[in-house]
């Protein structure tokens, strides 16, 4: 009962205080200023510790809870490639770091206008050529990655893959940004965090003068066979949700392997009430289990 009434009052505060500063009309500016605060009810684990790292040339944040084990998941933060930093993701790092076991290291990719694509996967893909340089095995990584982090983390295992670079063990996004063109999106009977007309001049910023197909930016218009095995998360109640079926459906029909949970009632990225939603604790839960799962021992 307190979990549901709890569940409703969420849902009101990020109908009527995120929703609204994710707008087209507010500038980019204020966008990370009033997310930055918005965040700050995002609340890690107790025992967490963050330090600030360099990885491959990029800085970011290193997560830890307790006596971490060899694994470590690079961790890119959503934001539609305009807002978000590893310090506004330390609830979902912390939770992950604390149920995994892992190092949770999240970089600080460089953001559009001022760095459209691709800059972020330059970052993203520098950040883990550093851990390989550290010496963690490919076989003790995983990727992980939250809204335009979630098609981040796809897009460089697929750069990774091209290259014939080693893979990581396991991919893991929530509610994943994954076609830029948005011509699939859904519509359901309320959408608490997202507005269309927002993603559309986020993905105009970071593609800059690219076509939005680029599989490297809309990964589910690329191939996605000979990818590792992928956990996708996603609420019933947001606009992504159809993109995050086909990429399931998609990885499956081309010979990977992806799992797709779907949980009702809940929004974009809803992960960030881990601690105090119990399904959003139970569901970064599962998502360190499919790490641990695909992790060599």
């Amino acid at each position: 009962m307190l979990q549901n009434l709890l569940e409703t009052s969420l849902r009101q505060t990020m109908n009527r205080m995120v929703r609204p500063l994710l707008h087209p009309a507010v500038p980019v500016s204020l966008q990370r200023t009033f997310t930055a605060q918005a965040y700050r009810s995002s609340v890690p684990p107790r025992g967490c510790k963050f330090d600030t790292v360099t990885i491959g040339g990029i800085k970011g944040t290193r997560t830890r809870h307790g006596a971490a084990t060899e694994g470590v998941v690079l961790y890119l933060h959503g934001g539609g490639y305009i807002i978000g930093s590893s310090s506004t993701h330390r609830g979902i790092t912390g939770h992950l770091a604390k149920a995994s076991g892992h190092t949770i290291i999240a970089p600080d990719y460089r953001l559009a206008p001022e760095h459209p694509f691709p800059a972020a996967l330059d970052d993203a893909e520098s950040a883990y050529e550093g851990l390989l340089k550290e010496g963690h095995a490919p076989a003790s990584i995983g990727i992980a990655g939250d809204s335009a982090g979630g098609g981040l983390a796809i897009a460089l295992a697929m750069r990774l893959r091209d290259k014939g670079r080693p893979l990581p063990a396991s991919l893991t996004v929530f509610s994943p940004w994954v076609d830029l063109t948005h011509q699939h999106l859904y519509s359901p009977e309320r959408e608490p965090v997202l507005q269309p007309r927002w993603i559309e001049k986020a993905a105009g910023l970071y593609a800059g003068k690219e076509p939005r197909t680029n599989p490297l930016m809309s990964p589910i218009h690329g191939d996605l066979s000979g990818l590792p095995p992928l956990l996708i998360q996603v609420g019933s109640e947001e606009i992504l949700l159809n993109d995050a079926q086909r990429l399931s459906e998609q990885f499956n029909q081309q010979g990977s392997d992806a799992t797709l949970e779907i949980y009702n009632s809940l929004w974009h990225v809803f992960h960030v009430h881990a601690g105090q939603l119990s399904r959003a604790t139970d569901a970064l839960a599962e998502a360190a289990a499919h790490i641990n799962r695909h992790r060599a021992k």
